[in-house]
């Protein structure tokens, strides 16, 4: 047998690099393909769930079949480098494919250009994530050379996952403006109150920017009023529904502009003879303009609907490109020491040994609740931000959080879990990332109860959430890696292409899963609809008729409230059923491993 020497700095370098690629691309898809399509291109929220689970359980066949080609290949560049760059180039591909949907494109057409792109990107994505994965075993020896390498790749692909949790929003807003500022497609209209009856509405805002019951109505005789709105031409489709949510703005209100404000103009349709114009200013502005029974205000809008479908779709392909990138340095830099001499198994042979590694399939159960817990988060993450906390501001608390959560799983990886190896087990680690995600997410639901509206009081939670998720992740990874030893011990056969390719179906199906309980949660409470970037002028006029009575219906009523519950009730509930089913049935212990890896040297 070849005997395997360390890896060198220049190979860990590269096998963590290509993991940063790999986890940018994953958590694109996974985080925002839901908001790009339900929330962007405005395709049915129910829908777009289903399609992201039926991805998943088509990966039930496909990612096991591609641990059997992989085990089969034989090239002179080894079984793992051609599938890394193959799979790699198609799913950068895929990914940009999916994030550019063409918005001519809409109902049953948008639904399936969905569903295809996402089941290929899946596809593709399991081309290099099975190979990847699958060299651990086949270049370590176990015990602490494959700890060390299993926490390198999860820690460089926090490390990518965190990127693109942080930078997504504000990168797409950049991109997304810059690309559509000079738009040649753009299209300008006018609406004054000498041509058309604008209902026009002041509101005092308090000091936390929620709406008081000051509100001044003013006559149509006493209003003088401009609206000049540019936008795409799918920003002037249907109703016209401008707010500081979809539009940059300017105004100017009886001469005075407001430090703090919120404005929204509804019109029906263009050829409507009625609008209505309500603006929110903070009590300073309120103030000077109270004094008078007339209205004179100059409003330009900038529609940003299609800021952020342009934005994604660029973002997705810087994204990719260094994707490629990133894999082309693994590949180039890395070499098979080994190969593992093993039978390919069929694909009833292959499901059989699954099946008689309970151990792995312990592991692989564990993962997917795991996942499943946070990644529900993660998709409601958006949605809570943008309709519960809200504000103006809300893409930069947004980032700002995700900034802090992305650096808490980083450091959980790269410090908190080397500092608890050396005091504890890996089992016992495992129980201390479950109960700290746990107790994260109470304050999680305590904070949401009590209705905080500022970002960083949520910076505690993040801390305990996030630093579980970092530590879980390399543990799984180092459980999935043990479970291959146990394999060939009972088995008599080492499976670490089906053992693995096992991972990469089960974090897909979590994130489908999570799909479809978060799609479920929007379309059941309704957050979009209640929101208001969907609203006619009726629905306008009723909202200020409210507000004027201090009966404000809003989303942070029912809505938010289900939101609130389904981020953070429902994680628990699934964290409580992976703990139980780990104690109950996992048993490879550090002895237990040790007493494994001498009776397989003894049988070599």
């Amino acid at each position: 047998m070849e005997t395997k020497k360390g890896l060198t700095g220049k190979e860990k370098f590269a096998y963590g690099i290509g993991a940063v690629g790999k986890d940018m691309v994953y958590m694109l898809s996974a985080s925002y393909v839901l908001y790009y399509f339900q929330d962007i291109m405005k395709t049915s929220a129910i829908a777009m769930g289903f399609i992201l689970l039926i991805a998943r359980v088509f990966d039930a066949f496909n990612d096991p079949i591609m641990g059997v080609i992989v085990a089969k290949t034989k090239t002179k560049w080894g079984k793992f480098r051609p599938w890394l760059m193959i799979g790699t180039i198609t799913n950068a591909i895929i990914l940009f494919l999916m994030f550019a949907a063409p918005p001519t494109l809409d109902g049953k057409g948008l639904i399936a250009y969905a569903a295809v792109t996402y089941i290929l990107w899946g596809v593709t994505y399991t081309m290099m994530d099975i190979p990847y994965w699958s060299m651990i075993p086949a270049f370590t020896e176990g015990g602490k050379e494959r700890e060390g390498l299993s926490a390198l790749g999860r820690s460089c692909a926090g490390v990518g996952s965190a990127i693109v949790t942080i930078l997504t929003v504000m990168a797409v807003t950049s991109l997304g403006t810059a690309l559509t500022a000079n738009s040649t497609t753009n299209i300008t209209k006018s609406f004054t109150s000498g041509d058309t009856k604008i209902n026009t509405y002041v509101i005092e805002l308090d000091k936390d920017g929620n709406p008081t019951s000051n509100v001044i109505g003013y006559a149509e005789d006493k209003t003088d009023v401009s609206v000049t709105v540019t936008g795409s031409e799918r920003a002037f489709e249907g109703v016209y529904s401008f707010t500081n949510d979809n539009t940059k703005y300017e105004f100017t209100l009886n001469g005075v502009t407001a430090k703090t404000s919120k404005v929204e103009f509804v019109m029906d349709s263009e050829t409507s003879a009625e609008a209505g114009l309500v603006f929110y200013v903070d009590s300073e502005a309120f103030s000077a303009i109270s004094g008078s029974d007339s209205v004179k205000a100059t409003l330009t809008m900038n529609s940003t609907l299609e800021v952020e479908r342009v934005g994604f779709k660029y973002f997705s392909l810087v994204v990719g490109i260094l994707f490629i990138v990133f894999i082309g340095i693994t590949c180039l830099c890395i070499k098979e020491k080994s190969s593992v001499d093993m039978e390919t198994p069929s694909v009833k042979q292959m499901f059989k040994a699954l099946l008689g590694n309970d151990q792995a399939m312990t592991v692989v159960l564990t993962i997917v609740l795991f996942n499943t817990a946070t990644y529900i988060t993660s998709n409601l993450l958006i949605y809570f931000f943008k309709y519960d906390l809200a504000g103006s501001n809300w893409q930069g608390n947004y980032t700002l959080f995700n900034t802090f959560a992305g650096a808490m799983q980083i450091l959980a990886m790269m410090l908190f879990f080397p500092l608890l190896r050396k005091a504890f087990d890996t089992i016992k680690i495992f129980y201390i990332g479950v109960f700290a995600a746990i107790g994260g997410y109470i304050i999680l639901l305590a904070l949401s109860l009590l209705g905080t509206k500022s970002v960083y009081p949520f910076f505690v939670p993040g801390f305990f959430i996030m630093g579980a998720v970092g530590i879980l992740n390399v543990i799984c990874t180092i459980f999935l890696a043990n479970t291959c030893d146990y394999g060939e011990l009972k088995n008599g056969r080492r499976d670490e292409s089906v053992i693995f390719s096992m991972q990469t179906f089960v974090v897909k199906l979590a994130s489908g899963i999570a799909a479809l309980v978060a799609s479920v949660c929007l379309t059941v409470f309704k957050i979009q609809e209640q929101s208001n970037t969907d609203m006619n002028l009726a629905v306008l006029l009723e909202k200020v008729s409210s507000i004027k009575n201090n009966v404000v219906e809003t989303i942070d009523t029912s809505a938010v409230f289900g939101l609130r519950m389904v981020m953070t009730l429902t994680p628990i509930f699934v964290l409580i059923i992976a703990l139980l089913i780990f104690k109950a049935k996992y048993i490879l212990t550090d002895k237990k491993l040790d007493e494994i890896t001498k009776e397989l040297k003894s049988r070599s």
